[in-house]
């Protein structure tokens, strides 16, 4: 007779106890462990991690009320509002058995799992004994509810995303593995280090890669700007020697270029005809009784024209005499830069002669980058040292900052004027200038290491304490002794990284891209 025709013969074969479905849980449950160790026994070769990971995704016991009632379930199940009953797995329920009653209550509900007669922690899914013999307790629903409350603050198991390399390197895996080394990577869990943004760092890696961080500062913000430049002469400070008509040279004193002169020191004797025809009528106007005294200053005044000397005019009222030649005195103090003249030539109005410049004062100038332009001042002190007067320094100010840009250098000019009595500053001498640039009012800055520029932003990375840390991305301002002022996104109590920043956002950016990644791969 065929199966089927019992059936119809005899109904009680349509009727399937109740039990039968939970048995043939536990039957499929023992058949997929035996698979598992049956592969384990065969892959004895793969490291210890498979065992702890296999360990992390323990099968789940039983599933609670997401809105913290006290119903439990064995199988998955919605609530009320369609949401997902939770999932309690051995390592969550395992620490709180000692608050279940012991005997456990009789009760006729299906048990949700067995745990160890002796008190221990080891829990099982099926009915099984201990190593004396003794059953396991079954535990239901009704003896779960005393430690409800304590399961619902205990934090669930978090997910492993994959494991990354033990001495920092950017080298993750999916699976457990070791590196060359032998040593273990780590395992990095769902949500590990992303609390309110930031990002979790073990506290060997930060020894390793060095990581320093300094507090967040208010003070007066003072940039010194360092720039090469070169003595000039001071264009007020320069005189030459010419005539202001032809001459002819008959004597030329010893003055050479680079000489000190005094004002006042013959430089030169001139035999100039116009000078002594002007000389003669002033004689003669001079020495006339019945000459007028319009005459006399018109003749005076052509001598005056003529540039003669004043003691040449003097000379003429004292000898009453005409001189056939003019001695030609330094107009001022300084320094012979140029000497155009020697014996016996002629020389043109107008022709400069010599070139004197008064030293003691010199000008400075410098050529400062555009975008420090907008911190100079007039009378800023500056500090110059001269690479030939070493262990010199010499203190002068910002008198000028010329209005222009060069177009090819995208510098501006800035004249700063020095004393210099004993004429050390020669020109055209090579200088290196500080100016101290900046205002007295004290900003929040922060150290000019600790910014990370990515072309669109500026970023500092926050020392939250603990191995967390936290990119914050920051407006900045001015520039100066190694600081750099924070306009917004820092507050005083602030600390910033200021060494390996760029370790640690490249270990951020990582870890955003695997979550990112994880997060896909679980929507799909």
């Amino acid at each position: 007779m065929s199966f089927n025709a019992i059936r119809r013969s005899r109904p009680e074969f349509d009727i399937m106890p109740p039990y039968a479905p939970f048995f043939g849980a536990l039957a499929l449950a023992a058949s997929v462990a035996a698979t598992v160790l049956h592969a384990s026994d065969s892959g004895a070769t793969r490291s210890d991690h498979a065992s702890k990971s296999a360990s992390l995704d323990e099968s789940i016991l039983f599933y609670r009320d997401p809105m913290g009632g006290d119903e439990l379930s064995r199988r998955p199940k919605k609530d009320g509002m369609g949401m997902d009953f939770l999932p309690v797995r051995r390592s969550e329920i395992a620490p709180l058995l000692g608050k279940l009653p012991d005997p456990p209550a009789p009760s006729r509900e299906e048990p949700l799992f067995y745990r160890d007669p002796m008190g221990g922690d080891d829990i099982s899914p099926a009915p099984r004994k201990d190593a004396m013999g003794m059953d396991y307790l079954p535990v239901g629903a009704a003896d779960l509810r005393a430690i409800l409350s304590a399961l619902w603050a205990k934090p669930r198991a978090k997910r492993i995303l994959y494991y990354r390399n033990p001495m920092g390197l950017p080298d993750v895996s999916p699976v457990p593995k070791k590196d060359q080394m032998g040593m273990d990577y780590t395992p990095v869990f769902e949500g590990e280090g992303e609390e309110d943004g930031a990002i979790r760092i073990a506290p060997g890696k930060i020894q390793r890669s060095g990581v320093r961080s300094e507090a967040v500062r208010r003070q007066s913000l003072v940039a010194e700007i360092r720039v090469p430049g070169a003595v000039q002469v001071d264009e007020r400070r320069v005189a030459v020697v010419a005539t202001r008509s032809e001459a002819f040279v008959e004597k030329v004193s010893d003055a050479t270029t680079g000489a000190r002169v005094a004002k006042g020191q013959p430089l030169v004797r001139l035999y100039s005809p116009a000078i002594a025809a002007a000389a003669a009528d002033y004689l003669a106007f001079a020495g006339s009784r019945s000459g007028e005294a319009a005459l006399l200053e018109g003749v005076r005044r052509k001598l005056e024209t003529l540039n003669a000397p004043p003691e040449f005019v003097t000379e003429i009222s004292r000898s009453r005499r005409v001189p056939t030649s003019v001695s030609w005195p330094a107009p001022r103090d300084g320094v012979i830069l140029e000497r155009n003249v020697v014996d016996g030539m002629k020389v043109d109005a107008g022709q400069v002669l010599f070139r004197i410049a008064d030293l003691s004062i010199v000008w400075v100038l410098i050529d400062v980058a555009e975008y420090d332009y907008a911190r100079l001042q007039l009378g800023q002190p500056v500090r110059i040292t001269a690479r030939g007067l070493p262990g010199r320094v010499f203190n002068g100010h910002v008198t000028v900052v010329y209005p222009q840009i060069n177009r090819e250098t995208r510098t501006a000019r800035v004249r700063i004027e020095l004393p210099n009595a004993d004429l050390a500053l020669r020109p055209d001498m090579y200088v290196e200038a500080e100016i101290l640039a900046g205002e007295q009012d004290a900003v929040v800055t922060a150290p000019e290491s600790a910014v990370i520029e990515t072309g669109k932003r500026s970023l500092v990375l926050i020392d939250k304490g603990d191995g967390r840390f936290e990119s914050r991305e920051v407006k900045l301002g001015r520039h100066g002794d190694g600081f750099v002022e924070v306009r917004s996104g820092l507050d005083e109590n602030d600390r910033v990284v200021t060494a390996a920043n760029f370790l640690i956002d490249a270990e951020s950016n990582l870890k955003s891209a695997l979550h990112a990644l994880t997060g896909s791969e679980t929507a799909r």
